[in-house]
């Protein structure tokens, strides 16, 4: 899951001040190194494996590293291991020019014996070096142009931001299929991987596109598209803020972002519904009912939590359309001959919209003909700028690499979608209890203590398992990526009635096993379910729906049970996975784990 975090700056600061700040923006995108090179006649680089406080001690260490043009960069390690030689920039043989990237250069052996041959020295693991050389050979004085000179050469993704000794007030960006957003501000031009990275100083954003590459001094910014013709981005405002993307006062971004999802569950339904009339509005997303009929089938694409999302979708929609709806993983998509055709709705969802394997499965979808729908959280994003039509979540910035809140968001965002296609009395119903969801959450959520008693007894347990049934089984498979992404107890997902075709030949005495029981019709197979996992000795955690006789048939069955506000069947997902998520934080931090930065994960997944 390769991704990294790239800053840049040309204005009147000190450039190490406001590279090192944007990269504690964004260390989320990656911390296996960080490194920055400040241009002041000359690259002054300073880089290290580990995260960025041993890169802030040896920037202060090192007064002489001045200068108000740089780079900087934090490094998700893909090709070569997380040390100092191979952390971020990169440079030349002469040592002029300095390279940051987000990505993958497919074809960097093939380019790396081209240019060993010619004498090039290379001291990294990396693929990024190989741009720092070509580079190199192709430098004739303007910067730009060599840029878009190398890029033609390359193959495969990339964000890149150069900097070069021969034009000290300058740093040159190229995208292509990774994200790279220029910051406008007074008198100072700031370049990062994502918003979070300039936030603090402006919120005026220029996205760059697919191809572009764009040159940044005191002069301003010009851009070339990929036909290398001069072009106008436009500049657009930012919705969030800088506070938005701090703490806040909590421990961790993924416990505030937890806490924050009756408010983004708030935002998402604000202004798309009819409160007086029990209807749904989404004319901002460009959807209406004659439209989401028009369709003879649906085919969701995700990743990830964006995937259990959109399972937990499937079901609203095909009972709302009375037409067949697929749910397939977007690194799977193109690899499997589906009949996407114009007749067929793709809903492709991201909470960044820069999710690499969705944002090629939405290109292969349009190329056959399929409009796209999308569901994001991130304006401006390559999925939003790329789709026919978007649906914005509106969750707000998510920084722990463990998406809590957008998956809320998603589900509710599908029913929205299911309770438009359906109208009359299903709409009526479903909007009266969306409008009751963010209260609902908070009741959730004033179970944590309870909850976090659980998890302390679960944290000392390497295995464990999550059942359920219906969408209850799209529930377990988000609670068990929860618990093992974030605390590393090795964290399975079953549909409940597959346990007797294996899964059954694991239950030994102990054994965790989380079991949801919303869906009401599937209330008394579970219970069987759960009766076969006892009656092999596991210790089971029961989550179901606060209504009195559903919690006492839990109780005998369970050891554990918690009950959340009774919601319908189809929403259950919304409320459901919040224990969950509070249950495999606790149980990190019960663990001393690093609960914000997961070993090997980053948070966007901007390569393949």
């Amino acid at each position: 899951m390769p991704v990294c975090g790239i800053v840049g700056y040309v204005g009147h600061r000190q450039a190490v001040e406001v590279l090192l700040e944007g990269l504690r923006r964004l260390e989320y995108r990656g911390y296996d190194s960080a490194g920055v090179a400040v241009v002041n006649h000359r690259l002054q680089v300073v880089k290290a494996a580990g995260r960025l406080p041993r890169l802030e001690a040896m920037v202060a260490s090192r007064p002489g590293v001045d200068g108000f043009v740089g780079i900087g960069h934090t490094r998700w390690a893909t090709h070569g291991a997380p040390t100092d030689t191979n952390a971020h920039p990169h440079l030349d043989c002469q040592g002029r020019i300095g390279v940051v990237h987000n990505g993958i250069i497919d074809n960097f052996a093939e380019l790396k014996e081209q240019l060993a041959a010619r004498g090039h020295r290379f001291r990294s693991d990396t693929d990024t070096e190989v741009v720092a050389h070509l580079l190199e050979e192709l430098y004739r004085g303007d910067l730009a142009a060599c840029v878009r000179q190398a890029a033609a050469r390359l193959r495969g993704s990339w964000a890149l931001a150069v900097v070069c000794s021969d034009e000290p007030g300058v740093v040159v960006l190229a995208r292509h299929d990774s994200p790279l957003v220029v910051g406008v501000g007074d008198g100072e031009l700031l370049a990062g991987s994502d918003p979070a990275a300039v936030l603090r100083w402006t919120r005026r954003m220029v996205y760059l596109h697919n191809g572009d590459v764009a040159r940044l001094s005191q002069d301003g910014m010009q851009v070339w598209d990929g036909s290398g013709r001069p072009v106008l981005r436009p500049e657009q405002e930012f919705p969030w803020d800088a506070r938005a993307a701090e703490r806040g006062g909590y421990p961790h971004f993924m416990l505030k972002e937890i806490h924050e999802q009756p408010d983004a569950v708030q935002n998402t339904l604000h202004g798309r519904i009819r409160a007086d009339r029990l209807e749904v509005d989404l004319q901002d997303a460009g959807v209406d009912r004659a439209w989401l009929s028009s369709f003879q089938r649906v085919m969701v694409v995700a990743c990830g939590t964006a995937w259990h999302a959109g399972l937990a979708g499937q079901g609203l929609l095909e009972d709302a359309l009375g037409r067949p709806v697929w749910v397939e993983l977007g690194s799977e998509f193109r690899h499997r001959p589906h009949r996407v055709d114009e007749r067929t709705l793709t809903v492709v969802v991201s909470q960044s919209g820069e999710t690499a394997d969705t944002l090629a499965a939405l290109r292969e979808a349009r190329s056959r003909g399929s409009p796209v729908l999308a569901i994001v959280n991130v304006e401006g994003s390559s999925i939003a700028r790329e789709a026919d039509r978007v649906l914005y979540t509106r969750a707000g910035p998510e920084v722990a690499v463990a998406s809590t809140k957008a998956y809320t968001a998603q589900v509710v965002a599908f029913a929205l979608l299911s309770a438009l296609a359906a109208g009359g009395e299903v709409e009526r119903r479903r909007v009266q209890e969306l409008l009751q969801l963010p209260q609902r959450l908070r009741q959730v959520l004033e179970q944590e203590p309870r909850i976090r008693e659980v998890a302390d007894e679960l944290a000392a347990s390497e295995h464990a398992f999550y059942i359920g049934r219906g969408l209850d089984w799209a529930v377990a498979m988000e609670g068990a990526l929860k618990m093992k992404e974030i605390s590393y107890i090795h964290a399975e997902a079953y549909a409940a009635g597959e346990l007797k075709h294996g899964t059954l030949a694991l239950i030994e005495a102990g054994r965790p096993v989380v079991a949801l029981s919303t869906q009401r019709p599937l209330q008394a197979k579970m219970l069987g379910n759960i009766q076969e996992v006892k009656a092999r000795g596991a210790r089971v955690v029961g989550v179901t729906l606060q209504e009195p006789e559903r919690v006492a048939a839990l109780e005998k069955a369970c050891d554990v049970v918690m009950a959340v506000p009774a919601v319908s069947e189809e929403l259950a997902p919304a409320v459901a996975v919040v224990p969950l998520q509070l249950l495999a934080y606790h149980a990190a931090v019960a663990r001393g784990c690093d609960v914000d930065r997961p070993r090997n994960l980053a948070k966007s997944v901007t390569v393949e």
